[in-house]
């Protein structure tokens, strides 16, 4: 006998197994013929044992995996909704009551959630600031226009019943009236360059000025203002291309408040000295007069909104004390400083502190203001 073909190999299912079945011819040895068949039949038990086997791992394990997937799911969305819930519940609190100072919690996350939370918050605080801001505006209004609006009244009231026959009063109340009017104008002037100062980081991020050419151009204009004063000018100790962050706008009207209060209280030395120089880190401006001088009390509250040192001088002298609040919020908003030194009857001193820029930084600030497409209202 002899085996002449290759065997045959064939898978088959019997009773839910599968059965390896190999079949081989069988030829005669004689005359070649095919004398049967021999089949070997496997039953394959370690295979099928290992296949069930894999088959219970693999659901035990995809059930595993799934409920670890779900697990690790509604943690993962639980940890993102709860701090946006927070967000959602303080935004519903504001938009029910704008002056609610209710603030999103610290997250103590270090990731865009935190960094969202971070800026919603400066978000409410800055509209919190521009709602205070515009109380602050109309009961300032409400309070100073007070006194000239029934100035007025009172002056037209006599117009109605004297002043069409009495040449005199006409005069009077007429010009009464116009310097009323005029003082009104200057006073919303005022409280709105000082209600725009504290935006000053929306509006003027970028601003880089020459301190040196500012200085002496707005003391030039004020002398040939003021021909009856001698304002000296030492710049000696300032380099001319020294620079600080601030909107040249802005420096020029700290020059001219504090020049223009020097003026004003003077006595009888009419002499203003103003000084610029610099030190390692800062640029100082001093404005010094020869004048009336301020008390130790009053050098305290000349900062605050309408505090006249002398009601009734400041008055007669046109002031509403607005200046030095508008200078001071100035000063603070482009993190400077601004501090007074004075001997009554002897004059005051005045000194604007900010902090030196380098040219590099003062280059990349003047690129990102030429690249700034921010819209500048005009404060000046």
């Amino acid at each position: 006998k002899s085996f002449k073909e290759v065997s045959k190999n064939e898978l088959v299912k019997r009773n839910g197994h599968q059965i390896l079945l190999t079949y081989q011819k069988v030829y005669s040895s004689v005359n070649n013929k095919l004398t049967g068949y021999i089949v070997v039949s496997n039953n394959m038990t370690y295979y099928n044992s290992l296949m069930k086997n894999l088959l219970h791992s693999m659901v035990a394990i995809s059930i595993i995996a799934i409920v670890v997937f779900v697990v690790t799911s509604y943690i993962l969305v639980f940890n993102v909704v709860k701090p946006i819930k927070r967000m959602s519940k303080v935004a519903q609190e504001v938009n029910a009551d704008p002056n609610s100072g209710a603030r999103i919690k610290e997250l103590n996350r270090d990731d865009e959630l935190e960094n969202l939370a971070t800026s919603i918050n400066q978000m409410l605080d800055r509209m919190q600031s521009y709602i205070e801001q515009q109380k602050q505006f109309v009961g300032d209004v409400s309070h100073e226009l007070r006194t000239p609006v029934a100035v007025i009244e009172g002056h037209l009231n006599m117009l109605e019943r004297w002043g069409k026959d009495d040449p005199q009063i006409l005069d009077e109340s007429i010009k009464a009236s116009l310097q009323e009017a005029d003082r009104m104008k200057h006073l919303i002037q005022e409280m709105l360059d000082l209600t725009r100062a504290e935006q000053i980081d929306v509006q003027y991020p970028h601003e880089v000025t020459n301190v040196y050419d500012t200085v002496k151009r707005v003391v030039a204009d004020l002398a040939m203002v003021h021909p009856d004063f001698e304002i000296r000018l030492d710049e000696d100790d300032l380099p001319q291309d020294t620079e600080i962050q601030i909107y040249h706008g802005h420096l020029e009207q700290l020059l001219v408040i504090l020049i223009d209060n020097a003026i004003k209280y003077s006595t009888n030395l009419k002499q203003i000295n103003v000084s610029a120089g610099l030190t390692k880190k800062e640029v100082n401006i001093i404005v010094q007069d020869f004048g009336e001088g301020i008390s130790k009390e009053d050098q305290k509250k000349i900062f605050n909104r309408f505090y006249r040192v002398d009601k009734a001088r400041t008055r007669e002298k046109g002031g509403n004390g607005l200046g030095l609040s508008i200078a001071h919020k100035l000063v603070d908003n482009y993190h400077g400083e601004i501090s007074v030194e004075s001997v009554e009857g002897q004059g005051s001193q005045f000194k604007l502190t900010f902090p030196l820029i380098s040219k590099k930084k003062a280059a990349k600030l003047k690129k990102l203001n030429e690249n700034s497409e921010l819209p500048k209202s005009n404060l000046e």
